[in-house]
Parts: structure tokens; C-alpha cells; sequence
């Protein structure tokens, strides 16, 4: 599955400056946030905010608070959230921030297809990345589709950066159900 643009997630991801990296591995670290926390939203709004700053001297500091504030027990999959949120660098560099959205990318596909009836067969996710998101459930899917707007949003500066919030608040009440789902169920 490609974006709008015919790019790959992963070539989003290779073009990208520090505030479009910056949106994307919180954008997916938000977007996975309910497995975590069930109301933590507020904890990364100093984040949000620096990076529609392009802020980079406050990054660092905004990360590690919400760090601290999101130390606690959550659902299946916590440990890769708090995993995307304690391996957030703490410099602002094109570098360090693509790494950072890299693998936020990779935890945050992986967590949405362990949720997706179908599961995720192997090397699926790194597929969907490439541009091949044949058998893909609904869910990982939609975080795809997420992962690419925010990107492509992003690339619009401070403006598309509301988009990329809008698809994080939209993807965390989406997980967020199927994760409440599966609870009743259990």
C-alpha cells in the first residue's frame, strides 16, 4: 500500500526532515498510547507542542516528563509503547529522530497487527512498510494509512502537524476499542 504520494512508508521515512521524523514516531507512539495508559494524552501534549516548535532544546526535556509520567503497568503491549517513549533521543537530529521513527514505526505496525484477527504473518510488517500491504488485517492497515498521512502532513509544517494529531486522536480511540473489545471478552 502506497501513499498518496506512490511513496513507501519507508521512503516517507527516508525523506523526511527532524519535525516530520519528530511527528511520526509520536504520532505512533500516541496512536499506541492506550495500551499504556487509558487517559495519557496528556502527558505528550508538551511534546506535541515542541515539536510544532521545532523545538528542539525543549524536546529532550518534554520527553523525558512524559517518560516519567507514563511509568506505569498497562495492556498487552505496554512494553513496546514505553519502549518507543524511553528510546525517544533526547537530541534533535535528522539522524537520531529517524532511527526514533523507524522503529516506532515497526513496534507501532506490529502492536496494531497482534490486535487484528488475522494476526501478522512473518516479515508482514516490514512488507507494509515497503509498499506491499497484501494480507494486511484492518487494523494494521489503518496504521499504515495513519503512518503515511502523518508523514505527509507533517511536511507541511506547524499546519499539517494538526492533521497528524487528528489521525493520532482517531488511531488511539480505534485501538483503544479494540483493545476494550477484547478485554469483555476475555
Amino acid at each position: 500500500m502506497t501513499s498518496a504520494t506512490g511513496r513507501s512508508l519507508l521512503e516517507l521515512i527516508d525523506g523526511a526532515d527532524e519535525r516530520g521524523l519528530a511527528a511520526a514516531g509520536l504520532a505512533c507512539l500516541d496512536r499506541c498510547l492506550p495500551l499504556l495508559a487509558s487517559d495519557g494524552g496528556d502527558a505528550l501534549r508538551p511534546v506535541w507542542a515542541a515539536v510544532a516548535r521545532g523545538d528542539g532544546v525543549a524536546w529532550g526535556e518534554v520527553v523525558a516528563k512524559a517518560l516519567v509520567e507514563l511509568d506505569a503497568e498497562g495492556e498487552e503491549g505496554a512494553a513496546g509503547v514505553r519502549a518507543m517513549l524511553a528510546t525517544a533521543p533526547p537530541v534533535w537530529t535528522v539522524d537520531a529522530l529517524r532511527g526514533w521513527a523507524d522503529a516506532c514505526s515497526s513496534t507501532a505496525l506490529a502492536l496494531h497487527g497482534w490486535f487484528d484477527a488475522a494476526g501478522v504473518p512473518d516479515g508482514l510488517v516490514e512488507r507494509c512498510r515497503a509498499g506491499d500491504a497484501d494480507g494486511a488485517g484492518p487494523l494494521l492497515a489503518g496504521e499504515l494509512r495513519r503512518q503515511q498521512a502523518v508523514l505527509e502532513s507533517a511536511a507541511h509544517g506547524p499546519t499539517g502537524l494538526r492533521r497528524a494529531r487528528e489521525l493520532s486522536t482517531e488511531g488511539g480511540r480505534v485501538l483503544r476499542a479494540v483493545v476494550s473489545r477484547r478485554a469483555r471478552t476475555a
